[in-house]
């Protein structure tokens, strides 16, 4: 497995004309818990190295498709952190981000952004357009090789073959689906035999000693008349969607489509199916094993990561995100800590941290949401303390930027301008506060918080009362084209139980 990416030259004049990409970046993966949360999951994540995953997957795919040719799908959740991190490799993919208005599994996602690949074709013309679907979380070690698969699956697309990419199954993954090749199509591809999801270890030994199986990477290529064809013919629902998507609103329209994976909805129904034998280095990261198979080991074959003391520790994974994590006398453990949660299990353990997730959400933990220190689109806020009656949090605006004007009806909040110059609206009035100055805000009352200035203001904020859970706001105005209304912008310069989420 390869333990970095290698990038390529830009594809902006060599990509042949009719070819688009769609990167599916809307998962709120679990599986890397304490690190991944639902409002910041794995593929914003930096697991291995200084780039995001997400960041990884743009330079990778702009190696073969144009940056105005390459669409990422995400959530509302999400939008704003993703065109963060998609500004700080192409500017011009910052327009090219479509947010769901909840998430449908993959097949409603790339029909979602396939409307507006195809908004103003003519029917007759989808023929000659060429569209390449990859997963935003995965690691590739071999970008050269990459996207000589790809360019290889394009040409077969182009021939009317749905293409799959198989990684070689070198060991029995439950955790991965399968892909059965058959008959030789041409040099590296095959014809499809079957799909095998997730399968216990038993049949997983038998498969990988069978040496026909491949790994789905998740990543496939298609002509979209062929595509849009199969949809109509095994997924109707969908398909009635899709033609008739401009005819009501998005959130009523697709929310009433079922959640459908194009794997069991279309790949394992249809005929003419090709899996190209990844030349690559391929990993999805499903789980912290990954990550530790993926890392650079220390001469006691340890995985560091952070600040991180580790005194006769052997083959484990050894995390920290918060502060001095301190180690010793352990042997093949997974031990990974953020500010507000620590996650111990031993590495043969490790498909057990969904299970640690599904008990948490079941206690109603904050923990599963988001991280102590949560990024929004006019800047982040920092929970820094909290009891009965009293929520302390650290808010930071970016220049410019402004949260929504808003009110609670059963909490007060007390601002402290620690630096900065913050401009804060209370009802009808505006003052300028600079550092050591502070401010009351009456509950019921319309107020806003604005960065006027050049650099970052940073606030204390403290809220009391007898009630301040997250849905405890009315927003009347956002910048950003945040939803409105009653419960609309939970948290926003101050969520209470939860993350603020527009």
């Amino acid at each position: 497995m390869g333990q970095t990416e290698h990038t390529a030259p830009p594809a902006e004049e060599t990509a042949p004309p009719g070819i688009q990409a769609i990167i599916l970046a809307g998962g709120s993966g679990t599986r890397l818990w304490p690190l991944s949360r639902t409002l910041l999951p794995k593929q914003l994540l930096a697991i291995n190295g200084e780039k995001t995953l997400l960041q990884n997957t743009l330079a990778r795919t702009l190696s073969v498709f144009p940056a105005r040719a390459t669409w990422v799908v995400t959530n509302e959740e999400h939008v704003f952190e993703v065109r963060s991190q998609l500004r700080r490799v192409d500017q011009e993919l910052e327009g090219n981000v479509l947010a769901e208005p909840v998430g449908k599994n993959t097949l409603p996602a790339v029909l979602f952004a396939l409307g507006r690949i195809l908004d103003g074709v003519a029917p007759h013309a989808r023929r000659d357009i060429v569209v390449g679907v990859f997963p935003s979380d995965h690691m590739v070690g071999d970008v050269p090789a990459w996207r000589e698969c790809v360019e290889r699956g394009a040409a077969l697309a182009r021939k009317g073959f749905l293409v799959t990419f198989g990684a070689r199954a070198d060991t029995p993954e439950t955790g991965y689906g399968y892909i059965r090749r058959g008959a030789a199509l041409c040099d590296g591809a095959f014809a499809v035999d079957g799909f095998t999801e997730k399968p216990d270890l038993e049949m997983a030994r038998a498969m990988v000693a069978d040496g026909t199986y491949l790994w789905n990477t998740g990543m496939f290529l298609f002509r979209t008349d062929i595509f849009l064809a199969a949809v109509e013919k095994h997924a109707p629902a969908h398909f009635a969607w899709w033609r008739a998507r401009r005819e009501k609103p998005l959130l009523r329209g697709y929310g009433g489509i079922p959640e459908l994976s194009v794997d069991y909805g279309l790949l394992e129904r249809m005929k003419r199916l090709a899996v190209i034998v990844a030349a690559f280095d391929w990993d999805d990261l499903g789980n912290w094993a990954a990550v530790y198979r993926l890392g650079v080991k220390d001469h006691n074959g340890c995985v560091l990561q952070g600040d991180v003391l580790a005194l006769d520790c052997h083959d484990s994974l050894l995390v920290s995100r918060g502060g001095k994590l301190a180690v010793t006398g352990i042997r093949d453990m997974i031990v990974v800590q953020t500010r507000d949660a620590t996650l111990v299990c031993p590495m043969s353990r490790q498909q057990g941290v969904k299970d640690v997730v599904a008990a948490l959400a079941a206690e109603g933990s904050p923990l599963v949401e988001a991280h102590v220190t949560v990024r929004r689109p006019w800047g982040s806020y920092t929970v820094l303390e909290e009891g009965p009656g009293y929520k302390i949090k650290r808010i930071e605006v970016l220049p410019g930027a402004r949260l929504s004007l808003q009110m609670h009806h059963h909490r007060s909040e007390h601002w402290v301008v620690i630096a900065g110059t913050a401009e804060v609206q209370i009802g009808e009035r505006s003052i300028l506060l600079a550092e050591n100055q502070s401010v009351d805000i009456p509950k019921t009352t319309a107020h806003r918080l604005s960065n006027p200035g050049k650099v970052l203001v940073e606030i204390i904020e403290i809220q009391s009362g007898p009630y301040l859970a997250e849905d405890d706001i009315v927003r009347y105005d956002d910048v950003y084209g945040r939803r409105v209304g009653v419960g609309a912008d939970p948290g926003s310069a101050g969520a209470a139980n939860g993350p603020e989420r527009g």
